[in-house]
């Protein structure tokens, strides 16, 4: 689960972490309003939407498709500028590198107090799966162009690993503002303030956050000018709160209806449907999907208690899909009976009127019951015994390799 960046804010105050006065606003009035109250001649106005390079990001007239505005967080010194920005901004579409060519409509505004920035940083906290830690990391460049940053000079990048139940060690703060220079009162601000977010990110349940830029200002103190938060979902039962942020205009809402059903459903860019059992079989499935050459459209796991009903929805949401040209269905099994699927596969072919090619791989419990269901039936449909074979299938019956 994302948030936006002022909701983000008020977690960090909450913590105690430094960070700038800042109204949120959904109208142009209340921008304005805010510009007022703030008490600051110079302000950032900023988009928000649940995506990354809003600064270098261009705002597009929904309607027209035209050009309205270039970078998605603006610089304010007059009110004025702060109505010109408010206009372009919300109501229009945010295309950054994060959203893809179909952008973000923007609802939502940040009015935020001027800072006086003596250099920028980079700071993120992430899980790493693999070392079973939180990852922090550092770089003293910072902006928006830490991607080019993280690829041409990956040594300006600094890392220290902390366990979640041991926390962060004294040593390792030091030695992370150490590796980003700083001295003095800005040396104790950034200690404090990384010991604190390792403590926010382990007690909130948090999977990502990432401030960019952090900044040193000309009175030596480290502020969060950027609040990027994702929570891990599997936690959201200890934290009832998250509710109340969740922003489900910045949700695909095919996402949505697939959550209520039961479903995990995540759209990708590629041309294979997949429906599969289990999160780790519907990854292996799209692992040998691009094996064989193809791209998958979407991560789509039904679940161990899958029915004709859940089955029907996955279909339907595949198929809503224009990029679609075949579905591969993947099914190992279990409690879940193979023989009950294939009935399911043809009462939903038919009632959502399925007219791509259609590769079914059964295995695990009644799936040659299964399998004879699909091949007595008139669904046009090809059958494999292994995962391999049924990817080649999907992947030739749409035209094969690239």
């Amino acid at each position: 689960m994302n948030i936006h960046e002022y909701q983000g804010k008020a977690l960090f105050r909450e913590s105690g972490i430094a960070v700038q006065d800042g109204v949120h606003c959904i109208s142009v009035e209340q921008a304005l309003m805010a510009y007022d109250s703030l008490g600051s001649q110079v302000v950032a106005v900023k988009s928000q939407i649940h995506a990354g390079g809003r600064g270098k990001g261009n705002l597009y007239d929904p309607d027209t498709g035209n050009l309205v505005m270039e970078g998605g967080v603006k610089i304010a010194s007059s009110r004025g500028k702060v109505e010109e920005y408010a206009s372009n901004i919300l109501g229009n579409r945010l295309v950054t590198k994060q959203t893809g060519a179909a952008g973000k409509t923007v609802s939502n505004l940040y009015v935020e107090a001027g800072c006086s920035i003596a250099h920028e940083y980079y700071l993120a906290l992430l899980v790493d799966r693999e070392a079973d830690s939180v990852l922090i990391m550092v770089s003293t460049e910072g902006g928006m162009d830490i991607e080019e940053v993280a690829e041409k000079t990956p040594e300006a990048i600094h890392k220290a690993w902390v366990d979640p139940l041991d926390g962060l060690r004294d040593e390792q703060m030091t030695a992370l503002a150490d590796s980003l220079g700083l001295t003095g009162s800005a040396h104790g601000s950034f200690v404090e303030m990384i010991g604190r977010l390792a403590e926010m990110f382990v007690g909130l349940d948090c999977s990502m956050v990432e401030i960019n830029p952090l900044v040193r200002t000309e009175g030596g103190t480290m502020v969060a000018l950027d609040a990027k938060i994702s929570f891990d979902d599997n936690a959201s039962f200890r934290h009832s709160w998250r509710a109340e942020l969740r922003d489900r205009s910045e949700e695909e809402e095919t996402e949505v209806r697939a959550k209520r059903s039961g479903l995990s459903y995540v759209k990708l860019d590629g041309n294979i449907g997949c429906l599969v059992n289990g999160a780790g079989l519907a990854m292996a499935s799209m692992d040998v999907i691009k094996l064989y050459g193809g791209e998958p459209a979407n991560f789509l796991d039904i679940g161990g208690g899958a029915n004709k009903e859940s089955i029907t929805t996955a279909f339907g949401i595949i198929l809503e899909d224009p990029n679609v040209e075949g579905i591969l269905v993947n099914i190992f099994g279990g409690i879940i009976r193979c023989d009950m699927v294939a009935r399911s596969i043809i009462d939903a072919s038919a009632e959502v009127g399925l007219k791509v090619p259609l590769v079914v791989r059964f295995s695990g419990t009644n799936h040659e019951q299964g399998k004879e269901v699909l091949e007595s039936s008139d669904l046009s449909v090809i059958t494999t015994s292994t995962l391999a074979e049924g990817a080649e299938a999907i992947v030739g019956a749409i035209g094969g390799r690239d």
